[in-house]
């Protein structure tokens, strides 16, 4: 009898190590052929990129294609005859504009900065002065507290004097 409860063991671990490759082996496939498949087949029909209306150098207007593309839109137009002087003066304008801008960003920051230190400075004296004014005022009470109980205990002796016996 435990000879056959042992080898009944050992084929139901033999049929669950036999599915857990067969559930391994089609997860690996799914997902190499997830990744390596072509993904224009889970892309959608319809692009959310919309066609550009202005260049259309597919058509047979342009047969050198991309060469000619442009050639009609005035701003292009301009931008293409620029001289690298011009651009290059143009780019250092810009870099120079967003030089500034960063400095003003730059500078706002830095006072708000300076600001909120003053705050909490002005914060921190506060409590300082407080906490001075707290301790003085300890000091004080407890002097007070020294000399109570030095009273108390001259008037606690000229009671016992006239025979007054403590009953705590």
């Amino acid at each position: 009898m435990r000879v056959w409860r042992v080898h009944h063991q050992n084929d139901q671990r033999q049929c669950s190590y036999g599915v857990l490759r067969w559930v391994l082996v089609w997860i690996s496939v799914c997902y190499i052929v997830f990744t390596i498949g072509p993904p224009s087949r889970w892309r959608l029909k319809e692009s959310s990129c919309p066609q550009c209306d202005d260049c259309y150098c597919s058509s047979a207007e342009y047969p050198l294609g991309s060469q000619d593309c442009g050639k009609h839109d005035p701003a292009m137009n301009v931008e293409m005859t620029k001289d690298q002087l011009t651009m290059l003066s143009e780019e250092l304008k810009l870099q120079k504009v967003v030089a500034n801008e960063t400095l003003e960003h730059t500078k706002r920051l830095l006072t708000n900065a300076r600001n909120t230190f003053s705050h909490y400075k002005s914060e921190a004296e506060k409590c300082n002065i407080g906490m001075e004014t707290c301790e003085e005022a300890r000091e004080r009470a407890e002097a007070e507290l020294v000399e109570e109980r030095r009273l108390t205990a001259i008037w606690e002796n000229r009671a016992r004097d006239y025979g007054w016996k403590d009953t705590r």
